[in-house]
């Protein structure tokens, strides 16, 4: 018996004492796997072996470097591989590409260029050809970036991709082989935070298999500015759900569950947006655009506009403490810089460092939107958005932006200015000073890739790509949520719900053309069509031509749709510019707009006040509302049920009385509609914003301030406000509208 195990104790201690990995071929790339240890990932990289585990020479240098070593802190990797660089390298961390396609898993000539020569490693994906492609593209790129200087990978990035359509820049990769979920706003009309984290659990297990590791999102803006275009992707206007909400989507999409510290390779930084918020855009313009470029806040609302972030987002349940990175907006935030400075958020030192870093602690990784440093050329145009800074050259904006205190450029593939910036902060304050600035936005942005386990193994499977990305189970969950996002606003003598095998009537919708500007992504010529496909409809019920044949109709609209807050022609007729945004079909005169608008000025206008009292707009979609009304003519008694597909606000006087349901919908698939209406699933979404009376109490609230207008009050006499909604039996009254409601 001693002789056994003697001879154990000796095969223990031989084998502890031997290598503690094994080596294997993957799909274009090969896998080390070790006892105790971190999973690699590597194509061109030599293995290290040390105390019998495997490390990656990175460098090529032979010996095992701290960055190098998974055994120790990601602050202690990043600051040594951040002390390793050029000024050069760091210049390439601090640019986030432009928008990149990913039709085939080659890389382009452009990207390249971006990854070599400009040393730019944050890259933005949207759409892909399919999983499989994404994968191998992910796989190609990071062999590139491997065989380069110091090894480091790629953080790539998306916008949400999650949604069922594509309706702007800002979510390019929505739809397709994916799970789909509906849009922000129709998470918060669940009203349930448990199930916004499932969701960032779902959607960074898709990413994490795509390849993606950082997530341009929430966008947690709260939106009390019921004109805005991007309402949409935001949870509402409330802050109690706002907050909650953001603090259980950066939850999901950052925690690897059982890891020590909640980081791992299921992890998926989140890039909260936007700071302090755009909710408050004057007038619902949007600061893409020039002619948006002020927040203001007439309510002394500030304080609500941060809760999202400060009580939300940068104080999680989960281990990983904080959204790793912040977006701030385009938009100025008129009035609060104590100094009486107004420019865009992210050149405002006041916002980034006295405020974000300093005031509450933000340790992150702060990134510009999108093309904030290139030149803007008119009010209208949709190109560089340098608001307060026009009069600077690009190289002079990069260093305003690092000087308040930001770490990387949006959109900017280029090298040159920030190297150029780098140079002015030598001048100005020396070359120790500039190299240590440089330094720590280094440190920064590599923490966020070694959280992610990124210089472990940036590799990802095709194969359980294919598999992962909107597997059935992940389809099925994202579907249950569009069913309790939609929310039921009338249901007038219990028309709600329709039996099966009935016949209803589908009238067609009118299309009106779009340009393909911001809101109305893609241009597409006038047309009609109907709203909603035969075979959805036709799974359940008959769908018939003639509405006298047919027991019900089903009319499917979009919320009013009037532009975007400036009309060329009013200017070149001798305007400002300056037109209302309106939320109702009619065309809408603003009677009662303000006199003189908050905010104003820019070098290429000669006057301050944007107002826009006394002018008139029509709406693209007026036929909408008339096909509700012929609907309700043609029916007769028979029932006449309204689905709205709604991005924002909208003033229902129009249409309620022809109506006798009522489903207002925030981007869910056809399938949903039909399964509400049939009766398959009970309504018990909420409203997560207030539907207003009339354009009145539009213009008259507050653009920084939640839950202040006057709401619309139906011929049931319900009154559509925030956190209302139908069910079967009623008015929802459950532990959702206790906590949230407003009383």
């Amino acid at each position: 018996m001693k002789r056994i195990i003697a001879f154990l104790a000796v095969s223990v201690f031989l084998v502890s004492c031997g290598p503690k990995w094994q080596e294997s071929e993957a799909d274009g790339y090969r896998i080390i796997t070790q006892r105790g240890g971190a999973t690699l990932g590597l194509s061109s990289a030599t293995v290290i072996e040390k105390g019998g585990y495997a490390f990656k020479d990175l460098n090529r240098n032979g010996r095992l470097d701290v960055y190098e070593d998974w055994r120790k802190p990601a602050e202690v990797r990043a600051r040594d591989l951040a002390s390793q660089l050029s000024i050069e390298e760091i210049a390439g961390l601090m640019l986030y590409s432009g928008h990149q396609a990913v039709p085939t898993p080659d890389i382009t000539d452009a990207q390249r260029k971006f990854l070599s020569e400009d040393n730019l490693r944050a890259v933005l994906v949207t759409n892909v050809d399919s999983p499989e492609i994404a994968a191998r593209w992910n796989n190609n790129v990071q062999s590139f970036v491997e065989s380069l200087g110091h090894g480091i990978p790629a953080n790539n990035s998306s916008d949400p991709r999650n949604e069922t359509a594509v309706t702007a820049e800002y979510n390019a990769g929505a739809g397709g082989q994916i799970s789909l979920w509906p849009t922000p706003l129709g998470l918060a009309a669940t009203f349930d935070p448990a199930l916004v984290r499932r969701f960032g659990e779902i959607a960074s297990k898709e990413y994490r298999a795509l390849g993606i590791a950082t997530a341009l999102s929430p966008q947690i803006d709260l939106a009390t500015e019921p004109r805005w275009s991007r309402f949409v992707g935001t949870f509402g206007e409330d802050p109690d759900l706002d907050t909650d909400m953001a603090r259980a989507y950066v939850d999901g999409f950052q925690t690897t569950e059982g890891s020590s510290d909640g980081w791992g390779f299921e992890s998926v930084n989140a890039m909260v947006k936007h700071w302090p918020s755009g909710g408050p855009e004057e007038g619902g313009r949007d600061a893409h655009f020039n002619y948006g470029k002020y927040a203001v806040y007439p309510g002394s609302g500030f304080a609500h506009h941060i809760r999202a972030f400060v009580e939300g987002a940068f104080k999680l349940e989960g281990k990983t403490g904080s959204a790793t990175a912040v977006m701030p907006y385009y938009t100025i935030s008129y009035g609060i810089d104590p100094s009486g400075k107004n420019v865009g958020n992210s050149y405002s030192h006041y916002i980034i460092t006295d405020l974000l870093r300093d005031k509450y602690g933000f340790g992150g990784v702060v990134c510009t939107d999108w093309n904030i440093t290139y030149d803007n050329k008119g009010i209208e145009t949709f190109d560089g958005k340098c608001w307060g800074n026009e009069t600077l050259t690009v190289a002079e904006r990069h260093y305003e932006v690092i000087k308040a205190g930001v770490d990387q450029f949006g959109g900017n593939n280029d090298k040159g200015p920030v190297l150029e910036a780098y140079k002015m902060w030598c001048e100005e304050f020396g070359e120790e000073s500039a190299r240590a600035r440089f330094e720590a936005s280094a440190v920064r942005l590599l923490m966020n890739s070694f959280r992610t386990g990124l210089f472990e193994n940036p590799y990802v499977s095709p194969a359980a790509a294919s598999e992962t990305v909107g597997n059935p189970d992940f389809m099925e969950e994202g579907y249950q949520a569009q069913l309790k996002s939609v929310v039921m606003l009338k249901n007038h003598g219990g028309v709600l719900p329709q039996a099966a095998k009935k016949k209803v009537y589908v009238p067609k919708r009118h299309y009106p053309a779009y340009a393909g500007r911001f809101g109305r992504w893609g241009a597409h010529p006038d047309y009609w069509d109907w709203p909603i496909s035969h075979e959805a409809v036709g799974r359940v019920f008959e769908w018939v031509d003639d509405p006298k044949k047919a027991d019900f109709a089903l009319v499917v609209i979009q919320e009013p749709y009037s532009g975007t807050g400036y009309d060329v022609k009013d200017r070149e007729k001798g305007g400002n510019g300056y037109v209302p945004i309106s939320l109702q079909y009619s065309p809408y005169k603003a009677e009662y707009a303000r006199e003189v608008s908050v905010a104003g000025g820019d070098p290429k206008e000669d006057f301050t006040n944007r107002s826009y009292r006394g002018k008139t707009v029509k709406t693209d979609n007026e036929e909408d509302v008339k096909g509700v009304i012929a609907a309700r003519k043609a029916m007769g008694d028979k029932p006449v049920i309204v689905v709205i597909s709604a991005t924002k606000p909208f003033v229902p006087s129009e249409f309620e009385p022809y109506a006798d349901a009522i489903l207002a919908t925030f981007g869910v698939q056809h399938q949903a509609v039909i399964d509400l209406v049939s009766g398959a699933t009970e309504p018990s979404g909420l409203l997560p914003m207030q539907l207003p009376a009339d354009m009145r109490t539009v213009e008259e609230q507050f653009e920084d301030t939640p839950h202040d207008m006057r709401c619309y009050v139906d011929a049931d006499g319900n009154s559509y406000d925030f956190a209302f909604g139908l069910n079967w039996k009623g008015v929802i009254d459950d532990g959702r509208t206790k906590k949230y409601k407003k009383q």
